[in-house]
C-alpha cells in the first residue's frame, strides 16, 4: 500500500516550471530565471511574504498560454506576435488551479504597459503585472551566449528606456537597485539556479498533500493536452481508464488516486515536441518518430526530480514500456514494470486507438480488441489487464468518452481557435 503523497510545493513548482520550458535550449528555464528576477526585486522592495510568494507562482508559470513549442519560441525572440493569446489563456488556465487563481489576473496583464493602465500601481494586480513585466523583459534581452556582464550595461539602457511608457518608473528603480550586483547576474544566470531556488527561493518550507497534487496535474494535463484539438482530452481519457482498471484490478483508494494524478502527467514530455509533429496528418518520418521517443523519458525526468512522486513518475514514463523490453525510451521489461504501469500502458494503448487523431478516425470496438489481444500475445502488455478492459469494455468505453466529452467542451469554449 502506498503511503500518503507529501511534497514540497517548490519543488513541485520548479519542476513543471521546468517543464513547460523544454522546447529548446534557448528558451530553456526562461520562467525560472524570470521568477529569480521577481523574488528579487521584492526583495528590495520590501514586499510582504505572502504577495511575493504569490508573484513569484505567477512568474514561475506566466507563459503556460503559449501552448506550443513554436509558440514560445516566438514570444521569446520578440517577434510580431500577439501577446495578448497567451496570457488570456494563461489566466483561464490559472483559474481552472485554486492554487494559482489568486495569480490570474497578474498572469493575464503581464505584457499591458503602464500606459494603458487605468488604475494605480498600489494596486495589487497591477504592481504584480508590471513586476512580472519588467522581471519578462529583463530576461529576454539576455543574449545566453555572451558573458554575462557584457550585456549588464545594454541591459540597463533598454529598461531605461521603457521608463514611465511601458514600465512604471518606481518599477524600474527596483531593478536598478539590484542591477549593479555582479552576484545577481551571476545567480540569474547560473546553471544551479533550479538548486538556488529550491533551497532558498520562497516556498521552500510549504509541503502540499494529495488533494493538492491531484488539482495541480489536473490542471497540467490541460496544458499538455490543449496544445492540439487532437490531443485535447487525451489525458482525461488515459487518466480515467487507468482509474477504472485499477479500481476493477483491487488497488487501494491510495493507490488509485496516486494512478489518476499519474494519468493527467503521464504525457507531460509532450510539451518539448513540435505541434508539426503531433498534428501530421500523415505517418511519421523515422526522425519524427525519433522526436516522439523522447517525450516519456521528459516526463520521467521532470516528476523524478519532486520528491514524493517517485512511483508516480515510474507509472507516468513507462506507457510506452513492453513486458519483452521491446518498449521506449527504457527498454526495462516485465521484472521493473509493475501492475501501476502495466495498467497505465493498456490505457494509453486503449485510448490512444479509440480516438481521433490526424492521420485516421478512432477505431471500433473489434478493431481495438484484435490490438490489444495481438500485443498480449507478442507478450507487449499485460494479458490480465487486457482482457479486464475487453471484458468490460462498454463500461469502461463509456465512462471514458464521457469524461472525455466533457473535456472537450471546456476546451471549445475557452481554448478552440485560440491555440
Amino acid at each position: 500500500m502506498l503511503k500518503e503523497l507529501t511534497v514540497n510545493f517548490s519543488n513541485l513548482l520548479l519542476s513543471l516550471s521546468d517543464a513547460v520550458d523544454l522546447a529548446n535550449a534557448e528558451i530553456a528555464a526562461h520562467q525560472m530565471r524570470t521568477a529569480f528576477i521577481t523574488w528579487q526585486l521584492c526583495k528590495v522592495g520590501r514586499v510582504p511574504v505572502d504577495r511575493m510568494n504569490l508573484l513569484y507562482m505567477a512568474a514561475l508559470l506566466h507563459d503556460i498560454g503559449a501552448l506550443s513549442m513554436e509558440e514560445k519560441e516566438r514570444l521569446h525572440a520578440f517577434g510580431r506576435i500577439d501577446l495578448e493569446i497567451h496570457c488570456v489563456l494563461g489566466q483561464a488556465l490559472f483559474e481552472l488551479s485554486p492554487q494559482f487563481a489568486p495569480a490570474a489576473g497578474i498572469v493575464r496583464f503581464h505584457h499591458r504597459p503602464w500606459q494603458e493602465w487605468d488604475a494605480p500601481l498600489d494596486r495589487s494586480e497591477v504592481f504584480g503585472a508590471q513586476l512580472l513585466l519588467l522581471a519578462d523583459l529583463v530576461e529576454r534581452l539576455i543574449d545566453r551566449k555572451t558573458y554575462i556582464l557584457l550585456q549588464v550595461d545594454r541591459i540597463k539602457k533598454e529598461v531605461l528606456a521603457v521608463s514611465g511608457t511601458d514600465i512604471h518608473p518606481e518599477i524600474v528603480d527596483l531593478f536598478m537597485q539590484v542591477v549593479h550586483r555582479e552576484d545577481f547576474w551571476f545567480d540569474l544566470t547560473s546553471p544551479r539556479l533550479y538548486s538556488l531556488l529550491l533551497h532558498s527561493g520562497p516556498h521552500r518550507l510549504t509541503e502540499i498533500g494529495s488533494s493538492d497534487v491531484f488539482s495541480i496535474a489536473s490542471l497540467f494535463r490541460h496544458i499538455v493536452d490543449f496544445k492540439s484539438p487532437f490531443t485535447a482530452t487525451h489525458s482525461t481519457g488515459v487518466a480515467e481508464c487507468a482509474v477504472l482498471l485499477a479500481r476493477k484490478f483491487g488497488l487501494t483508494d491510495s493507490e488509485i488516486v496516486q494512478m489518476e494524478i499519474a494519468g493527467y502527467f503521464h504525457d507531460l514530455g509532450k510539451l518539448a515536441i513540435p505541434n508539426a509533429i503531433l498534428e501530421k496528418p500523415g505517418s511519421l518520418t523515422r526522425d519524427q518518430f525519433a522526436v516522439i521517443r523522447q517525450h516519456t523519458y521528459f516526463t520521467y525526468s521532470v516528476l523524478n526530480t519532486i520528491g514524493g512522486l517517485d512511483q508516480i513518475a515510474r507509472w507516468a514514463a513507462f506507457h510506452h514500456e513492453r513486458l519483452d523490453g521491446s518498449g521506449y525510451p527504457f527498454h526495462i521489461g516485465a521484472d521493473r514494470l509493475d501492475i501501476g504501469a502495466r495498467i497505465m500502458t493498456v490505457a494509453d494503448l486503449f485510448t490512444a486507438v479509440a480516438e481521433d487523431r490526424p492521420y485516421r478516425k478512432g477505431l471500433e470496438r473489434d478493431k481495438i480488441a484484435k490490438i490489444l489481444v495481438s500485443q498480449a500475445n507478442r507478450n507487449g502488455i499485460d494479458r490480465r489487464i487486457a482482457t479486464l478492459l475487453l471484458d468490460h469494455f462498454d463500461e469502461i468505453s463509456a465512462q471514458v468518452r464521457e469524461k472525455q466529452a466533457r473535456c472537450r467542451t471546456m476546451f471549445e469554449e475557452k481554448f478552440q481557435g485560440r491555440v
